[in-house]
């Protein structure tokens, strides 16, 4: 649905990168401005981010408002934190996964089953959308580093195709 609603961008290239950096990050567009949360973001620093105009990220703005779908679906989007960077740091695990099929229902579960077998509490799984990233991944953040055997037990999940231990 999402990228539907982002192929009627397609003249404008420019304007599709503005659409996919908000939605990868959670960065909602209300009242002709671009938000972080209730941080409003300079449209200069958004067009330096992304190394174009200016004037693109204003058009996407527009373009995005004037369009009654798209607008009611970029006003609602709301950022959230990661913690696959930073769970290393302070003793959690991260469990990347590799999916056969993105698409496939039952991974997350089967995957988190595993895990509770083990006692192990998990604290955040992030899943790429298969509409907005060319290869997908499920993440998952433990309270505790992950033992080595139930890596072999997560492999044996239908649809998990590779693993990555952070």
């Amino acid at each position: 649905m999402l990228t539907d609603m982002l192929n009627s961008m397609s003249p404008h290239p420019a304007q599709i990168r503005v659409a996919l950096k908000a939605l990868e990050l959670g960065l909602s567009i209300e009242r002709g401005r671009i938000w972080c949360s209730d941080i409003e973001l300079s449209v200069s620093a958004v067009a330096r981010a992304l190394g174009i105009d200016r004037r693109a990220v204003n058009a996407a703005i527009e373009f995005i408002e004037g369009d009654k779908e798209l607008s009611r679906v970029f006003s609602k989007l709301r950022p959230i934190a990661s913690f696959k960077e930073l769970a290393p740091v302070i003793g959690w695990g991260v469990i990347e996964i590799v999916p056969e099929d993105p698409r496939k229902p039952g991974i997350l579960a089967g995957v988190s089953a595993k895990i509770a077998e083990k006692g192990i509490s998990i604290r955040q799984t992030i899943a790429d959308d298969p509409d907005l990233k060319e290869d997908p991944k499920l993440f998952v953040i433990t309270e505790t580093p992950v033992p080595p055997i139930l890596i072999l037990e997560i492999k044996k999940v239908k649809g998990v195709k590779s693993i990555v231990l952070w």
